[in-house]
């Protein structure tokens, strides 16, 4: 079981203390929905609904980058 999950509301990584998803988590999720990548974005983007409702001095478009920006 990965320990880099996120911790709020500050949404960093409970196992490196980077933003979350960091690198490590990244990985983990590509393995995970290795082969439903439609059901990995929706994942992430129900995170990053979440996460816009506790980090409101982010910019939206930097948020998308974090949680959906990476998956392509």
């Amino acid at each position: 079981m990965t320990t880099h999950l996120p911790v709020t509301p500050g949404w960093t990584c409970g196992g490196c203390g980077a933003d979350w998803p960091c690198k490590t988590r990244r990985r983990e999720l590509r393995a995970e929905y290795d082969r439903a990548p439609v059901s990995l974005a929706l994942y992430l983007a129900a995170q990053l609904v979440d996460a816009a409702q506790d980090l409101t001095h982010v910019p939206a478009g930097h948020l998308h980058h974090r949680f959906l920006g990476w998956t392509r």
